[in-house]
């Protein structure tokens, strides 16, 4: 399969996911723990690589699958960088509001493309560069509202911690990003193998937030195994399946393209998701939100585009053309 058919599917998912989670709300509030979504996305994820896998080990010859403790023991660590992500992400909020966290979240973009140099050792042309910044600006002022409202002096008023905060979570996602691109390419295992890896301690880390939650509680609901499926519906299942799909691909993605290609995936997702939602929501568009679009189709087109599409280069002589005026210009010197 090529990449940009995996690209467009990503970015259909996750622009559906933010609309499917405010459908699967009832008079504004969620009827079912949310905090079971992830858990049972993971369990999603896993049994889909897991079938896949043994499809494939039917085969012959059988997929590569390190088992080595020390292989296996680097396949936690996104996880836990997620695990203090999350926990960045809730300490951010105490200091910005959630536009102006919104906006900051764009630097991802940027960090994820340093950290894709410096982690990855892959080199960046000038335009790519000019390319990522661009994305960067074009999803921010798609964001930023009429200059004349609170939420454009809340941005530059928010105390230091948030700012600090705010940079600490765009590192620390695009570290998870960049590590588990590292882990997925580290050798040529099958990507199933690595996929059931990966979600048997994501849905441990997962389980693990539920007991923590269920202790902070003081089990007041009961245990969250009870509660797994209270309130769940159609659409809650859906959330469910278009999250665990989502990383299904974003994992193909790791794998067989790269971490840039996954940022532009998820920002143009994030532009349809904002253009859907003037259909289904009657959110009303703004002149930032048309100046957005434009430029995140010039940095999509400045980054993927061929060098010759996007610079006049002079007209290459051919060698033919070369000797013939090479001739031509003997001639004129013999007849002088």
């Amino acid at each position: 399969m090529q990449w940009y058919i995996v690209a467009l599917l990503l970015t259909v998912l996750t622009s559906s996911q933010g609309i499917l989670t405010t459908l699967s709300q009832s008079n504004g509030r969620y009827d079912y723990d949310y905090a079971t979504v992830p858990f049972l996305a993971e369990v999603f994820k896993l049994l889909v690589s897991s079938l896949f896998l043994w499809k494939e080990s039917q085969k012959s010859p059988s997929p590569k699958m390190t088992t080595d403790w020390r292989t296996v023991r680097l396949y936690p660590i996104p996880s836990i960088i997620y695990l203090i992500h999350n926990n960045v992400q809730f300490a951010t909020l105490t200091y910005v509001d959630t536009s102006t966290y919104q906006i900051m979240g764009n630097l991802k973009i940027v960090t994820t493309g340093i950290l894709f140099r410096l982690f990855l050792r892959r080199k960046l042309s000038n335009l790519q560069w000019m390319a990522i910044i661009l994305l960067a600006v074009g999803t921010t002022t798609s964001q930023v509202k009429g200059c004349g409202e609170a939420s454009c002096e809340s941005l530059l008023s928010a105390p230091i911690q948030g700012y600090m905060l705010g940079i600490l979570s765009a590192c620390l996602s695009a570290l998870a990003g960049i590590y588990t691109e590292f882990l997925m390419k580290k050798n040529n295992d099958s990507l199933y193998w690595q996929n059931v890896q990966l979600y048997t301690f994501g849905a441990i880390f997962n389980m693990a937030r539920l007991v923590a939650d269920d202790f902070r509680g003081g089990f007041e609901k009961g245990p969250w195994w009870q509660r797994l499926l209270n309130g769940y519906s159609i659409t809650t299942w859906m959330v469910v399946i278009n999250l665990g799909s989502t990383g299904l691909l974003v994992s193909w993605l790791m794998k067989y393209a790269d971490n840039i290609v996954k940022v532009y995936s998820t920002s143009m997702a994030m532009l349809l998701t904002t253009i859907l939602s003037v259909y289904l929501f009657n959110f009303k568009p703004t002149l930032q939100l048309f100046l957005g679009i434009i430029v995140c189709m010039m940095s999509l087109h400045m980054y993927f585009a061929p060098p010759q599409m996007l610079v006049d280069l002079p007209p290459v002589v051919k060698s033919e053309d070369l000797e013939c005026l090479v001739e031509v210009s003997s001639d004129r010197r013999t007849d002088s």
